[in-house]
């Protein structure tokens, strides 16, 4: 897993850095992005639908997963 501190940046910033950085992790690995920006909530899901990849969720405020599908 890697995790991304995107605390304090303005959407689409965040999904912009979780875009550049899901090759980063293998199939089946999963992307922690951290993003304090209330936006992020719907963008983060949106592109895990738009780009194929799987979004876990919320495990905690301010933090969203997502598991790298292809």
């Amino acid at each position: 897993m890697i995790e991304l501190d995107c605390r304090g940046q303005k959407c689409p910033l965040p999904v912009i850095r979780l875009a550049q950085n899901i090759g980063r992790v293998e199939v089946g690995d999963v992307v922690r992005v951290l993003a304090d920006d209330p936006a992020a909530a719907n963008d983060i899901p949106a592109w895990c639908r738009m780009k194929k990849q799987e979004y876990l969720g919320s495990p905690e405020s301010d933090a969203f997963e997502v598991r790298r599908l292809n």
